[in-house]
């Protein structure tokens, strides 16, 4: 078993102030995204200028900050909230929704890609390599949060979480997830859309490789509480909502090949 590494979740206290490791993880991930395509605006929209690019990370962050946390509300623990809206302000404390998140950026993409000129799914494709940076840096605000552990597991690298109230040894659930949707995403969308590809394939295979990463990890990563599973015994939320991007993504990269193809002829 490997220890635990004790993490205070609060980066900086100045006085009343307190800077959360997680919120400095989003702003890692937007950081990170945004010098990525700056290096690669000039192949995407030369005749855009940095503050262009800075207008469409500003749109970004938006759909990602108010869709991930509207997406978690819906999809994950809406009583509660209706309960205690003020509970919605407290993003320190967790509860972000990848596919909410992904609903807003798609929200305001398509809004951007109206109000300057370009296609849809030709500035999807620009953003989908940018992601993972955000999804593992997020991966390791969760794991400094010592939330969203896995199941109990007997394997060397198991680790017991301070926030587990039974403090049994647990898959580092967020660890595979930042090694999948991080790192693994990263290497595979940057190396595939190095060179060209149909409009719409780099955004369909962004959605078929998460949905797939995400679906393989939930089965070791324990439901949240207020859900549990759904359905079978090991069917979770998370699995639930990666379906429809497994289907899309596949669906999405068939249509641009054979698009493409019905286009060169």
């Amino acid at each position: 078993m490997l220890p635990y590494p004790q993490i205070d979740p609060v980066a900086i206290a100045l006085g009343p102030l307190k800077v959360h490791w997680y919120g400095l993880m989003y702003l890692v991930g937007i950081g990170g995204a945004w010098w990525l395509a700056a290096r690669r605006l000039a192949g995407f929209a030369p005749e855009w200028s940095r503050e262009k690019l800075s207008d469409l990370v500003f749109w970004v962050a938006l759909g990602v900050i108010a869709g991930g946390r509207l997406g978690y509300v819906l999809f994950y623990d809406l009583p509660a909230y209706l309960h205690d809206p003020s509970l919605i302000l407290q993003v320190w404390r967790g509860g972000m929704s990848f596919h909410g998140g992904l609903l807003g950026v798609l929200l305001c993409s398509w809004i951007f890609a109206r109000r300057n000129g370009k296609g849809f799914f030709e500035l999807m494709d620009f953003i989908a390599p940018l992601v993972p940076i955000g999804l593992g840096a997020g991966r390791i605000g969760n794991f400094i949060n010592a939330e969203l552990w896995g199941k109990a597991t007997d394997l060397p690298w198991a680790m017991i979480f301070p926030s587990d109230p039974q403090q049994l040894p647990r898959h580092p659930s967020q660890l595979y997830q930042f090694a999948l949707e991080g790192v693994a995403l990263f290497a595979i969308l940057w190396f595939y859309s190095r060179r060209p590809r149909p409009t719409m394939a780099v955004s369909g295979l962004f959605a078929l490789c998460y949905g797939i990463f995400r679906f393989i990890v939930e089965f070791v990563r324990v439901p949240d509480a207020q859900l549990g599973y759904l359905a079978f015994g090991w069917l979770t939320m998370g699995q639930l909502l990666c379906l429809p991007m497994i289907l899309g993504g596949a669906g999405m990269m068939a249509w641009a090949y054979r698009r493409g193809a019905w286009l060169a002829h």
